[in-house]
């Protein structure tokens, strides 16, 4: 593959970091619990609604403009923002999201009036994709046969954050109002900041010369004409339609008769899925060993299997909590053999590739929650789970007919 596709003529070769100061244990740390924090605040507003429409006086049909809002920053966060991640110093970079995310934050909290709080949310979703570029820089940072184990250990502070923000949300609002969340949020972001800018290392580590535009236009290219970034893609976009669909929809069922659960009930089935983010960093050294391409068939496999003791809904409770930690350790094992692929295909691109493959992830998050509001209006739990299936069906299929991939990938590094 010609190696312009990576980047444009004007680049530079990559100074392997891991060489200057390595991945230090304090240094993961600090990134996973930063990724936790920061993707919880895109979640933050879900269980919230209410009261802030209540607050500004939204009507309830325009108060979802709140977590449109937020993904909408977080899209463009993620094409605009993570791509900076190759052009200037990533340190610098995470650093400065951290402290701006602090600021954003207390907008919000401290708002009166919906021109200001709107855009503070778009504020917010923006700064959250400090998350991609901690995923990339942990990754440039890692020894190469501890890549993905490190990537593993990131991802799981993200899928800690994004299935604890609501009971988090849930709990804060409970003690002081939805503006207690923000603020104490806001808090902990100013925090962030301080251990950003003291743990992660200060080497020079700027892989691309070249000028922002250049850097942006490379993203489609490099997934365009690579087929290994093209198959881990779409298996993105599909785990998380999948992924999507079940979390959107529970909902529906476990607050209507019989359970007529509370919020707050349904929010505590996030905590189920917490046990399988801990098995994310074992998905990573599988694939370290490489073991990619086995560890995404079984992952895919079990997620399509999933689906069957989830759609016991209606009669076993014990049977969806066991279909929710099946479904969610298959996705995190998927996700984070993906990751730990894409960022070795082309280590001079890496905060480009994650920013680029997480926009499969938005898509697929969309699609998914279309999808499972309408299956759930036409014919029920059994509908969504026929939905569900059928994502994670396609997915298996496309991995099955793409071949292995890990020998492209090893030859690629």
């Amino acid at each position: 593959m010609p190696a312009e596709i990576a980047c444009p003529s004007n680049a530079v070769e990559a100074v392997p970091i891991h060489g200057e100061t390595g991945l230090r244990p304090a240094t993961l740390a600090v990134c996973a619990i930063g990724c936790g924090m920061s993707v919880a605040n895109i979640y933050y507003a879900q269980p919230l609604l209410d009261a802030m429409a209540h607050d500004f006086e939204i009507p309830p049909a325009a108060i979802g403009l709140v977590v449109t809002l937020t993904q909408i920053g977080y899209a463009l966060g993620l094409i605009l923002v993570v791509p900076l991640g190759d052009l200037i110093d990533p340190r610098k970079l995470a650093v400065a999201q951290a402290a701006l995310s602090a600021v954003a934050l207390a907008i919000v909290a401290a708002s009166q009036t919906v021109a200001v709080m709107f855009p503070a949310m778009v504020m917010v979703g923006l700064l959250s994709v400090i998350v991609q570029v901690l995923v990339a820089y942990a990754a440039a940072l890692a020894e190469p046969a501890r890549r993905g184990q490190a990537i593993g250990t990131v991802t799981s502070g993200i899928v800690i954050g994004i299935l604890s923000a609501r009971v988090v949300a849930g709990l804060l609002s409970d003690l002081g109002g939805w503006r207690a969340v923000y603020m104490v949020s806001a808090c902990l972001s100013a925090v962030l900041t301080l251990a950003l800018a003291h743990l992660l290392p200060r080497g020079r580590s700027v892989p691309f010369a070249g000028n922002y535009l250049a850097v942006v236009r490379s993203i489609p290219r490099l997934f365009v004409q690579d087929p290994v970034l093209r198959l881990r893609g779409m298996l993105a976009l599909l785990i998380f339609a999948t992924f999507s669909t079940f979390w959107t929809a529970l909902v529906l069922p476990l607050s209507a008769s019989p359970f007529s659960f509370s919020h707050t009930q349904i929010g505590l089935f996030g905590l189920v899925g917490i046990a399988s983010a801990l098995t994310a960093a074992r998905a990573g050294s599988l694939a370290d060993h490489g073991l990619g391409h086995r560890t995404t068939g079984l992952g895919l496999a079990l997620l399509l299997v999933a689906w069957a003791p989830i759609a016991l809904l209606p009669v076993s409770m014990a049977a969806l909590i066991g279909g929710v930690l099946a479904l969610d350790l298959a996705v995190q094992a998927v996700h984070v053999t993906n990751q730990s692929v894409i960022v070795s295909r082309h280590p001079q691109a890496r905060s480009r590739l994650v920013g680029g493959y997480m926009a499969f992830y938005s898509v697929g998050s969309g699609i998914g929650g279309l999808a499972a509001t309408a299956a759930y209006a036409l014919a029920g739990w059994a509908c969504v789970c026929g939905v569900g299936a059928f994502f994670s069906g396609i997915a298996l299929c496309l991995w099955f007919c793409a071949g292995d991939d890990s020998i492209a990938s090893t030859r690629k590094t």
